[in-house]
């Protein structure tokens, strides 16, 4: 570019005396020489001290263009001040060369952009993109795609009135009401939605207007997550599960949050589970003294701490402690070294059909885990212990569920024994993205072509946020007084057959069935795992107490005393000890009358698993 403009501006001066002059112009002294070849070493100095040569000329902006102009026009204004009144030069040649070398450096950096665009976008086919919505992210999306070689944008879509029929960028904007007709005439392959500053619920209203086409959804992220700087195109993200829930957030209590953990000693037992690792990841911002990271796998240790330590930039003691939740002794030991404060107890074996197939595992590590935590709590003076509990407790047909109903009513029960320790109990569905959930798992068949499996057509799950539901668990652990059993409000209940169909068509996939046999991927209904139910339920009675959070209820549930529970419990011990599944299972229901298994997974197994 420096060589160019060199060549440029010698042949523009010529130029401009000619123009002058009215004829081709030949220099008839050393002087004019001198001149001619002298403006070049003005110009290029000039050029390099406003940065003409720094920029990138792919990404030339008018920004740049701006620049172009004061370099320009400082150039024309330093040679005419050197060269004006000596030899008959005229003056007007000063104004011809400053409009022809401002036409000339433009163009050849506008054209040299252009060149460079076109060669790069024609390297590939690129996909026929609309972008929805017409205000600054969206313009800065459509700016920055003009770069990509990955999509072309054929037009906005905006809803406001005033938008609509205007020409931005070249790209006209059109109501959201033809997007069937732009979709089909324009055959577009991904609709780009560009709203970061717009609710969860308004996306979702708009995702849920596009399942009826057959195009690839992309989404903007969220005003909080782009943290400033320009919009490219890798800040797209496919349709994200919160989106299709359509479920705003609700600001959490942060006086709740830190009661129990700001300045505490806290213990998370599954700290590098899928909740217990998301209540560590908060605990570490509220300014625990310490944390304690309670687990029993290794691996799962080992990738917590890790991820902890580079997130704890206030430097709090983490301590990764290997120990399963039925050595007591240890548990004891731990909550008395650490002087512990707080205990989130997640550790559970929480798989239905896993817990099915491993009965006395499952109850030895639900029931009598909970309990040792519990009483080792209790024997170290612990001041606030929350259990995450599961909608699968409420009116279980399984052993997991079942299993945790009696670890609610073990702390019930404790609750009224002593009053050194708040035992607190929290009940919520599905979190999104856990282990063994859906999500994660319908985004893996359909990304490798199917088929998508699901169990039944009927079937409905809760979900909510990893991140909300923890929140939630933080705030209501604070709100206990001992006993408590909270309920979490998990919004609607999805339809999972209906969620597998938009996650594939917003995929820009059809649905491949008996009315479309060329569809591009297969539902395939698998059936009820062991121990599954249609639909789950978060309350066993109707009683329920609002709190000071919306989203988080008080259950009023019936309990055992501590006199009658403990028996049951060494009965079941006793056969956990002598692997009689059958027997196991009589003393759950007597614990659980509201327990109707499901599975006869037990009729195929040895008595003693």
């Amino acid at each position: 570019m420096f060589f160019v403009d060199v060549f440029f501006i010698i042949l523009v001066l010529w130029a401009s005396f000619s123009i002058r002059l009215g004829e081709w112009y030949v220099p008839q002294s050393d002087f004019i020489f001198w001149m001619f070849f002298t403006a070049p070493v003005i110009g290029t100095v000039i050029f390099i001290f406003y940065g003409l040569y720094r920029s990138v000329t792919r990404f030339v902006s008018f920004d740049a263009l701006w620049i172009i102009i004061q370099a320009v026009s400082m150039y024309s204004l330093i040679w005419g001040a050197v060269f004006l009144g000596g030899h008959g030069i005229p003056r007007s040649v000063v104004l011809i060369n400053w409009i022809l070398m401002l036409c000339t450096v433009g163009a050849i950096r506008l054209g040299a952009r252009w060149l460079l665009t076109i060669r790069k976008k024609n390297t590939k086919k690129r996909k026929r993109a609309l972008i929805y919505g017409a205000g600054s992210a969206g313009v800065q999306l459509a700016g920055a795609l003009n770069y990509s070689n990955e999509y072309k944008v054929f037009g906005f879509l905006d809803e406001a009135k005033g938008l609509q029929g205007a020409n931005i960028l070249g790209l006209n904007v059109f109501p959201t009401i033809d997007i069937g007709d732009l979709i089909n005439k324009l055959k577009i392959d991904d609709v780009l939605i560009a709203l970061p500053s717009s609710s969860r619920s308004k996306r979702f209203e708009i995702i849920a207007s596009l399942e009826a086409f057959s195009v690839h959804v992309r989404v903007l992220p969220s005003v909080s997550d782009l943290a400033g700087g320009r919009v490219t195109a890798d800040d797209l993200q496919e349709v994200s599960i919160e989106d299709l829930l359509g479920r705003d957030a609700v600001s959490p209590n942060q006086q709740l949050l830190s009661k129990a953990i700001t300045g505490k000693s806290v213990v998370v037992t599954g700290a590098g589970g899928s909740i217990g690792s998301e209540i560590c990841r908060q605990i570490i911002n509220l300014k625990p003294k310490r944390l304690v990271l309670y687990e029993m796998s290794e691996l799962a240790l080992f990738s917590i701490e890790k991820e902890l330590s580079n997130l704890n930039v206030l430097k709090t003691d983490i301590y990764p402690l290997l120990g399963s939740v039925n050595n007591q002794v240890r548990l004891n030991n731990v909550f008395n070294h650490f002087k512990v404060d707080t205990v989130y107890h997640a550790a559970a074996y929480k798989h239905v059909p896993m817990v099915e197939f491993n009965n006395t595992e499952g109850v030895n590590n639900n029931i009598f885990g909970t309990l040792s935590c519990a009483q080792a709590a209790i024997n170290s003076g612990v001041e606030t212990f929350v259990l995450i509990s599961t909608d699968k407790a409420v009116h279980p047909t399984n052993t997991m569920g079942a299993t945790k109903r009696c670890a609610e009513l073990i702390l019930q029960a404790l609750s009224m024994t002593q009053r050194g320790t708040k035992f607190t109990m929290v009940r919520f569905g599905n979190v999104l993205n856990s282990s063994g959930s859906v999500i994660p798992l319908f985004k893996s068949q359909i990304k490798n072509g199917g088929p998508v499996t699901v169990t039944d057509k009927s079937i409905t799950r809760y979900f909510m946020m990893i991140s909300e539901a923890v929140e939630l668990v933080i705030q209501a652990g604070a709100m206990g007084e001992g006993g408590d059993v909270f309920v979490l409000d998990m919004g609607k209940p999805v339809e999972i057959n209906l969620l597998a169909k938009k996650m594939i068509k917003l995929s820009g996939l059809n649905i491949k069935d008996e009315s479309n046999p060329d569809g591009d991927i297969e539902i395939k209904y698998t059936g009820l795992r062991p121990g599954e139910k249609l639909f789950e339920e978060l309350l066993i009675g109707e009683n329920t107490i609002d709190t000071d959070n919306p989203l988080i209820m008080r259950a009023k549930e019936d309990m055992l005393p501590w006199d009658k529970l403990k028996p049951i419990l060494e009965n079941i011990k006793e056969e956990i000890e002598s692997g009689n599944n059958e027997r196991i299972r009589k003393f759950l229901i007597q614990l659980v009358p509201t327990f109707k298994p499901q599975s006869k997974i037990m009729d195929v197994l040895s008595k003693k698993v």
